[in-house]
């Protein structure tokens, strides 16, 4: 059974540490959403590009 000391002893200590956390600037937080997103598309252009040529190579191959 949970003891509820224990489970507000938690929840005192994860406030007091997420006050240490430095947190990003919103500039930060934009600036990685971007570098995020770049890098999404030009793997999912990169995979595609693969997929379609393998799947060309592969219809060769069997025809």
């Amino acid at each position: 059974m949970v003891n509820l000391d224990t489970v507000k002893q938690f929840f005192l200590e994860a406030r007091q540490e997420l006050k240490k956390v430095t947190w990003p600037t919103k500039q930060q937080t934009i600036t990685a959403t971007w570098v995020v997103i770049a890098v999404t598309a030009a793997l999912a252009i990169f995979l595609g590009l693969a997929d379609l040529v393998f799947a060309k190579v592969i219809g060769y191959i069997l025809k």
